[in-house]
C-alpha cells in the first residue's frame, strides 16, 4: 500500500470552527474558478498551510515550512477549485481539491486509497470524483463562503457528468471508544449500499453500540458539521473507520451517489448556480 507522506488532514470536508465572517466593514465579492497556473496553486497551498498546518498541526514530507506551503505529490494531478474574494485584492479564501476518475492513470491512485479499498467504486464503471483538502479562511467561516464553494463543485460535477463523489473526513482523536456514539450512528443509519461500500484497510469497526444504545442527539452533536451536511444531501459512509495515529484522527469515507440525491437535496446542493 503506497503511503507517500504523513497525512495533513483536510480530506473532503475539514473546516475548523472560526468566528464567523469577520470582514471589518466590507463585504466579500466572491468569484470561483479552477487554478490556472503555478501562482494559483501556490495561493491554494498557502491557504491550506494556514488551516491544516498552523491550525490543525499537520505535516508532510513535501510541506514547505519556510514558504508556508502545504503540498503533496498528488497536487499536480488534481484540479483546484478556488474561491476568490475580489474585494480583497483577489485573495484565495477557499479551496477544494478534485480528482476525476478519467485522470486516475496519471495520478496512479486516488489519494484516499491509502486508507480505503475503493474496489467497489472502481468496479461500478461510473464517473467518479474524489474530493479533498476542502478549507475556508478563518475570516470567512460562518458566512456564505463554503456554500459558494459547493456551488462551484456542483457546476464542476454537472459539466463533467460525475456520478459518484467520495472522500475521507476526519474526527479528532484516535480513541474509537470515545467516538462510539457518532461512529455507531453513522454505521447503523448511513452505511453505503453494497455496491458502493468501500472498506477501511486497517479496519476499525464502527458498530460499537447497538442502535438502541445510541444517544442520537449527542451523537449528531459530536459529528463534524460538514459531515452532517453531506449526509443531509444523501451521502453514505463506508464500512469501518481508519485510525490515523500519525495525525491523531479517526477517518471515515463518505460516498455520495448523485442519482440517489432527492430533488430537495439536489436543489440545496446546486442552489445559486447560474
Amino acid at each position: 500500500m503506497l503511503r507517500p507522506l504523513r497525512r495533513t488532514g483536510g480530506d473532503l470536508m475539514r473546516a475548523p470552527k472560526g468566528n464567523g465572517q469577520a470582514m471589518t466593514g466590507r463585504h466579500p465579492d466572491f468569484s470561483l474558478r479552477l487554478a490556472r497556473d503555478a501562482d494559483d496553486l501556490r495561493a491554494a497551498q498557502r491557504l491550506r498551510y494556514r488551516v491544516f498546518v498552523e491550525e490543525l498541526g499537520g505535516d508532510g514530507d513535501l510541506v514547505d515550512h519556510d514558504a508556508r506551503l502545504e503540498r503533496d505529490r498528488f497536487d499536480p494531478f488534481f484540479d483546484h477549485l478556488l474561491l476568490i474574494d475580489e474585494a480583497r485584492d483577489g485573495a484565495v479564501v477557499g479551496v477544494y481539491r478534485l480528482l476525476p476518475s478519467d485522470r486516475l492513470a496519471d495520478a496512479g491512485q486516488f489519494y484516499s486509497e491509502d486508507e480505503y479499498d475503493l474496489t467497489p467504486l472502481r468496479d461500478t464503471g461510473r464517473k467518479l470524483l474524489e474530493l479533498g483538502r476542502s478549507c475556508v479562511d478563518a475570516d470567512y467561516r460562518g458566512g456564505t463562503a463554503m456554500h459558494r464553494l459547493w456551488q462551484g463543485l456542483a457546476d464542476y460535477v454537472a459539466a463533467r457528468k460525475i456520478e459518484v463523489l467520495f472522500g475521507v473526513a476526519s474526527f479528532h482523536g484516535t480513541d474509537a471508544a470515545a467516538l462510539a456514539g457518532p461512529l455507531s450512528l453513522l454505521h447503523h443509519k448511513y452505511l453505503a449500499p453494497p455496491e458502493l461500500r468501500v472498506r477501511a484497510r486497517a479496519y476499525q469497526p464502527m458498530d460499537l453500540l447497538a442502535p438502541d444504545e445510541i444517544d442520537r442527539v449527542a451523537a449528531m452533536k459530536a459529528t463534524p458539521a460538514l459531515i452532517k451536511a453531506y449526509l443531509r444531501l444523501g451521502g453514505f459512509v463506508g464500512d469501518g473507520a481508519f485510525i490515523d495515529h500519525a495525525f491523531n484522527t479517526t477517518d471515515v469515507c463518505l460516498v455520495m451517489d448523485t442519482e440517489r440525491m432527492s430533488a430537495r437535496a439536489r436543489a440545496t446542493y446546486a442552489r445559486g448556480r447560474a
